[in-house]
């Protein structure tokens, strides 16, 4: 069984057909886990017993009801779960040694959904303490490496995530995205990641970096297996009053619809001094692509993208120090002298901005930016229907370079912390590679167009075929 090889949409076939059962699917992947992630760590915790014990039951299922893959679309598919997410007996960290010994009573409603649509969860995965990174290093671990090249980080703070599905752990990966965190470890591990509208998927029982910016998503190898778990995971919840009740999209069902007459912008802010060239050729050369399959490509500006990097270092900070307050361990957890480097930085940052006489001059003034930069992203889907940018300025970087440079490696997520400022969704697909290291392209729509994106993305990586060049490394 070629783990590396296959996708969701592979294995729901081979289950179907009775080509394996999802008790051998599960044990090629936990040995895939035990063999290569002594070098990669990209999982915290296993769910050994849990996940045998789930493809048994599964396996019954099959064989006494015809109908079940109707049931649970999503039946037998193994996902790794980054340590953010609430999972009912199995430990959750957040990364963190603060509560490394949390076992919590209940799932999040996205990981609820997810079961119920017959998922397997075969581990929990490694992240930046709390989501509080672009790299994978601030783990209170071992950090994640990229499967592409050891020496080098798989992007974060999803890292464990990315690398899980990449060297062929599990076919989905649960990340979240409050600035980068999906579509960064998405464009180094050569995966494709969603950041959705913000709202579109319940954010309930998902441990809460900045509230009004974290937005639940995760990484596949191909659109179409995201667009499949688009559709399990999107939706109101009664348990998340930020959740919109519009209806969820077959996603799926508009994949290979053609996009002649596809009007694409090109943010001039985006393609400026500081971008990779070898990103810029690739990026490039991808837009050739889309023209070839009837786009048009047109420049535009977002002219407050230059203040979106310092916004969102006010208003984030300022959420995260709100939401670590909690962590005071008295009531539960362990002392605050646990926390991280990163996360103390944040702390400081946020109660600074927001503490008295600084209020006007900080937190308000970045608001005010916000707003803005949303007003930037409506005026350009007045003349565009998608943008396509770079996902990262650089190729992914050595593990140790940028982690005693905090501003280096804020500048990591240039690209992609705007559109969480404006609340709409970003895709990443992967654009090619350079160096031997994969490059990211990212089409980011107005808000709920998840249905054009995967439209869009899709028609590429069938023109392309990016997504089957997988990681080299040899095994044990």
């Amino acid at each position: 069984m070629d783990l590396l090889g296959l996708t969701i949409k592979n294995v729901s076939e081979k289950l179907k057909d009775g080509a394996f059962s999802c008790k051998e699917l599960i044990k090629e992947c936990l040995s895939i886990i035990k063999i290569n992630d002594k070098k990669i760590n990209a999982f915290l915790t296993l769910n050994e017993d849990g996940a045998l014990k789930k493809a048994d039951e599964f396996d019954n299922l099959i064989k006494n009801d015809k109908e079940i893959f109707k049931k649970k679309p999503l039946l037998g598919i193994p996902m790794g779960v980054k340590d953010l997410y609430t999972t009912r007996g199995i430990i959750t960290t957040a990364g963190s040694k603060i509560i490394k010994d949390y076992n919590p009573p209940f799932n999040a409603t996205v990981i609820r959904r997810l079961i119920d649509a017959g998922v397997i969860i075969v581990g929990k995965t490694n992240e930046d303490a709390w989501g509080h990174g672009s790299s994978g290093e601030n783990t209170d671990y071992e950090p994640t490496k990229n499967p592409y090249d050891l020496s080098r980080v798989p992007g974060g703070s999803s890292s464990g995530s990315g690398a899980a599905v990449s060297y062929g752990a599990c076919l989905v990966g649960t990340g979240t995205d409050t600035g980068s965190s999906v579509r960064l470890p998405a464009g180094y591990c050569n995966l494709v990641g969603l950041k959705p509208t913000y709202g579109r998927v319940s954010r309930y029982g998902v441990i809460a970096m900045a509230s009004s910016f974290d937005s639940i998503g995760h990484m596949t190898k191909t659109v179409y297996d995201n667009a499949k778990v688009l559709e399990v995971t999107a939706g109101v919840d009664p348990y998340d009053g930020t959740t919109v009740p519009i209806r969820v999209d077959k996603y799926t069902k508009v994949l290979g619809q053609n996009i002649k007459g596809l009007k694409i912008g090109l943010p001039k802010e985006y393609f400026v001094e500081g971008l990779d060239n070898k990103i810029n050729i690739s990026i490039r050369e991808s837009l050739k692509v889309f023209e070839k399959l009837g786009a048009t490509i047109e420049e535009i500006t977002l002219p407050h993208t230059d203040f979106a990097m310092a916004a969102y270092y006010i208003l984030v900070p300022s959420e995260v120090s709100s939401n670590l307050s909690r962590y005071d361990g008295v009531r539960y957890g362990g002392p605050r002298e646990l926390f991280g480097a990163e996360a103390k930085r944040r702390i400081m940052l946020g109660s600074y901005t927001l503490s008295s006489g600084y209020y006007d001059a900080y937190y308000l003034k970045a608001a005010k930016v916000r707003t803005l930069i949303k007003q930037d992203f409506e005026n350009a889907f007045k003349k565009v229907d998608v943008l396509i940018a770079p996902t990262s300025p650089t190729l992914p970087f050595k593990i140790g370079e940028k982690v005693n440079n905090p501003l280096q490696m804020y500048l990591s997520d240039i690209f992609l912390c705007p559109t969480n400022l404006a609340g709409i969704p970003g895709l990443n697909v992967p654009s090619g590679f350079a160096d031997g290291l994969p490059v990211g392209m990212q089409i980011i729509g107005s808000q709920f167009s998840e249905e054009l994106l995967y439209k869009v993305a899709y028609l590429f990586e069938q023109e392309t075929q990016h997504y089957k060049i997988r990681p080299q490394f040899k095994n044990g």
